[in-house]
This record gives C-alpha cells, structure tokens and sequence, in this order.
C-alpha cells in the first residue's frame, strides 16, 4: 500500500523510468538493469542416490546449512544480455566493485551506461566513494546515468523478473558451496545469452496514467487564479 503523500514521488520515479525503458537501442549508451538477491547454501549430508531404471534420484532429507551468498545481476533487457557474480556480501563496497566490473569490462565502450536500479541505500555514487580513491570514483561516476525504481516499485525494475528467471532455472536445489554456485550461474548465463533472451518491455507511460489513475496526484484548481465575467 503506497501512502498517499508518497504519490507524487512515486509517479515522478514510475515516469522516469518507463522513459528509459523506451528509448531507442544505442551502443553508446547501453540500458543496464541492476538487481541483487541472496542464495542459501545447503549441502548433503549423505551422498545422493542418483536415477536407476524404475527409481528416481533420492537426497536424504537431512542437509547442512553452509550460509547464505550474494548474487549481484545486471541486465540490459533490448540486447538480451546479462552477466551475474556471487559475492559473500552485498555492502556498499560490493555493490561499487561489481559496477566498475559493469563499467570497465562488460561495457569498456559505452559513453555511459544508464542504471535502472531500487532505491536502496547502497545503490548511490556515494558507494563508489566508499570503495575508491576520490578521482577513481569520479571516473566511474561520469560514466554512468542513475535512474531508480519507486518506492514499492521494484516490479519496474526487470532485472528483478531475470533473478527469478534465474532462481527457477539454476537455483532451485541444493548448492554446497560458492565455487559450485558460481561454476552454475556462468553456465545459466552463459546459455541464456547465446539464446540472445530480451525482455520485451509493453508498459508504457499513457498505460500508466490509465491503469494506475488511482496513484497520480490530485491536482486542485487555484479558484484565487479564476477571473469571473
């Protein structure tokens, strides 16, 4: 439920990004959503029995627990490109190590690339000022566009729709460790970015003002500003 008073800031974010999202394909200034969702580790306790004619494969329902990583994912939803890292944190210095990794070697050309992003606190420039020497962050800063995601919003960002795409495909069983998490996760983006998978993205800001009225401001008429004649 959006409280009434957030309305207007929730709209102003809504509007921003529908805009990126329809702006025209551009080398030089890629359109890269940014999300992050965490991975329990679980490994077996004993070794699973793997399928046999007439048998399917068996895990003992006993597990052990080996804690819970971090998986940063960017996707840049017109070129059906996405690259994904497992991370044992998800600070504020994670967040800007995995962007210069986004800025220097998944897009080294880009005049800029432009970041759809939720608006949690350590997905800022300030992070990359937290991680880097002062001129490094500014580097970074000046190669980069920062668009956010409302408030309740965070259905806006696609990259949220991919980390489900991914927790479905590659994350739904028992994973041990970060090294056999990470050997999955390349080879799940690795094969959904042969098949170039885009995201196709309908909504647009007159559906907005049509299906989500409800959310838009009110505005009153200054009856001071009426001239009778």
């Amino acid at each position: 439920m959006i409280p009434p008073k957030a309305n207007a800031a929730f709209v102003a974010n809504m509007e921003d990004v529908l805009a990126v999202y329809h702006r025209p394909p551009d080398d030089t200034r890629p359109v890269v959503c940014v999300d992050e969702g965490g991975k329990q580790l679980i490994g077996d306790t004993r070794e699973p029995l793997p399928i046999r004619p007439g048998s399917v494969a068996k895990v003992d329902h006993e597990y052990v627990r080996a804690g819970v990583v971090n998986l940063f994912l960017a996707f840049e939803p017109l070129a059906g490109r996405r690259h994904v890292e497992v991370t044992e944190r998800k600070t504020s210095v994670d967040f800007a190590r995995f962007v210069r990794r986004l800025v220097d070697e998944q897009y080294p050309d880009a005049e800029k690339v432009v970041l759809v992003l939720d608006n949690l606190s350590t997905h800022t420039p300030a992070s990359l000022y937290q991680a880097f020497e002062a001129a490094e962050a500014r580097r970074l800063c000046e190669r980069l566009e920062w668009h956010y995601t409302p408030k309740h919003g965070s259905w806006l960002n696609v990259a949220e729709c991919e980390l489900s795409v991914l927790a479905r495909q590659c994350l739904d069983r028992r994973i041990p460790d970060m090294e056999t998490l990470r050997r999955e996760v390349a080879s799940w983006e690795r094969d959904r970015n042969a098949a170039a998978v885009a995201a196709d993205w309908q909504f647009t800001t007159t559906d907005a003002r049509t299906r989500l009225k409800r959310l838009y401001p009110v505005i009153e008429t200054d009856k001071s500003a009426v001239v009778n004649h």
